[in-house]
């Protein structure tokens, strides 16, 4: 489990353990308790070894796969990237893992509202934590945690200079949200929308 998610597991077991007098408050605490333990669990996973491949960054499933803009508080060229959207719903695992392996080398945070993460203003609209992570051959690879209609708190655990190693844990949005990963122009995008990815090990797409 993400370490975000003990303190509402927590809070579950604390009413339950309160309310053992009444039936009904136990067994809504604990069906609370176990429903957030799912919601923060953080599988094992095992990403693929070769070379210049792009990972899922969140369990879920591919809504969009178009071209955009990156968030311009990233400072990036003002110009459209290959991009792949990913929705979470409550029911999948909501840890975020870093795409590529490489060194982190911005990580910016936007206020914004929280409109359905399924639709496509969420990406501009909504709240927003955006990295860039630099692989050693020098490609820029752009994922944006996007907060949903339900989900008001981003986590993100890593810092300008860190380095990560592909399918790492990042960060964590709770509830509802979307991922979206933006990359080098001439990547070959290897998904479609309505494909179901798993973090860390969905191959999204082959670096150029």
């Amino acid at each position: 489990m993400h370490p975000a998610g003990l303190p509402f597991v927590g809070a579950s077991l604390a009413v339950a353990a309160l309310g053992r007098r009444h039936r009904w408050v136990r067994s809504a605490a604990l069906v609370a308790a176990g429903a957030n333990a799912a919601f923060f669990r953080h599988p094992h996973r095992v990403p693929p070894t070769r070379p210049g491949v792009v990972v899922a960054p969140a369990d879920g499933q591919v809504c969009l796969v178009d071209t955009a803009v990156p968030p311009a508080e990233l400072g990036l060229p003002a110009e459209p990237l290959p991009r792949i959207s990913i929705f979470l719903s409550v029911f999948d695992a909501h840890v975020q893992r870093a795409p590529v392996g490489g060194q982190v080398t911005a990580v910016h945070y936007r206020p914004g509202r929280f409109v359905s993460a399924d639709l496509p203003a969420a990406s501009e609209d909504n709240e927003r934590n955006s990295i860039i992570i630099r692989t050693p051959d020098g490609a820029e690879v752009v994922a944006v945690q996007i907060a949903g209609l339900v989900a008001r708190r981003i986590v993100c655990d890593v810092h300008p200079g860190d380095s990560v190693a592909i399918g790492d844990t990042y960060g964590l949005i709770r509830y509802g949200s979307r991922l979206d990963t933006y990359l080098p122009e001439g990547s070959t995008l290897l998904v479609s929308p309505g494909q179901r990815a798993t973090a860390g090990e969905t191959v999204l797409a082959q670096l150029p």
